[in-house]
């Protein structure tokens, strides 16, 4: 039996790793390779780099954890089972596992816009993009749109305010902002537009059309759409989570479910990979004393 099973390979499951195999407990890291910290072009408030890109971190993590002798295995976890006596059944596209714990990092999946025109590709070149806190400073003075339908958008376009004077809000017209948000919408010169229809890229620009046919040029766009948290794999075991499907967790990391612990952005709706990773570091401290001595 497996003292640790880590559910995800992104920052915060990678650093659980990293402090579990230092730890020497046997661990098990399984992956399925979405990790939305690869789609990170450049991340400018990680420590100690004035620049990384979220693959290459991601790179240099995995082989912090080799280094280590964690074990990383390329695959879905499908089902957790607890057992009465202790630990859980895991079974995964390899087969089936027992361990004593596991951790949940899943982390989550960004609300994409479906206009005609968006593609991938304008994710991985920073012309979209989803973390204002993460690298808005990179968009100072730059022609920013907010996309979205809910007070949530018209707070994200009010926080980009703190970057540049030019900043568009695409609204959906789904749901009406209130009265108040729009007041400081207009307090702060922010520019309302209708839905957006079509998106032309050039080298220069990214040019979107609107429902009234009008023509915005933008450096950067931010969808804020909401996101899907994975944590389904905890919820059908009875963890319990927030209304927007984050899992609830303890001090120690650990979730309503005993010997089960989440990190990451399956727990906090600050998608930052810096809190994921002390996520991680207090989640696998917690996971090595609660498992007894392993002395050499």
């Amino acid at each position: 039996m497996l003292d640790a099973l880590i559910i995800g390979g992104g920052p915060a499951g990678l650093m659980a790793a990293i402090y579990l195999a230092r730890y020497r407990r046997e661990v098990l890291l399984i992956d399925e390779g979405a990790s939305r910290a690869a789609l990170i072009p450049e991340s400018h408030n990680y420590p100690g780099f004035k620049g990384i890109a979220g693959p290459a971190l991601l790179a240099r993590l995995r082989e912090q954890a080799s280094l280590y002798g964690a074990p990383l295995e390329r695959g879905r976890v499908i089902s957790l089972h607890h057992r009465s006596d202790g630990g859980f059944v895991a079974r995964w596209s390899g087969g089936e596992i027992l361990v004593r714990t596991a951790l949940v990092a899943t982390g989550l999946v960004d609300e994409t816009p479906n206009i005609a025109g968006m593609n991938p590709a304008e994710v991985h070149s920073g012309r979209v993009r989803f973390c204002p806190i993460c690298d808005g400073n990179e968009a100072l003075d730059r022609r920013i749109g907010v996309y979205g339908s809910s007070d949530e958008a018209a707070k994200k376009a009010l926080f980009l305010r703190t970057y540049s004077r030019d900043v568009t809000l695409f609204e959906t017209g789904e749901k009406p902002i209130p009265a108040e948000t729009l007041k400081s919408l207009g307090e702060a010169g922010i520019r309302r537009a209708g839905r957006p229809v079509r998106v032309d890229c050039s080298a220069d620009a990214t040019r979107v059309i609107d429902t009234a046919g009008a023509a915005t040029d933008l450096d950067v766009l931010y969808p804020a759409l909401g996101c899907h948290v994975r944590s389904q794999l905890a919820t059908a075991i009875g963890a319990v989570c927030t209304p927007e499907g984050n899992l609830k967790v303890d001090s120690h990391q650990e979730t309503t479910v005993g010997c089960l612990y989440a990190a990451g952005d399956v727990v906090s709706d600050l998608h930052q990979i810096t809190v994921g990773m002390g996520h991680a570091a207090i989640a696998a401290t917690a996971i090595h004393n609660r498992l007894g001595r392993n002395m050499r």
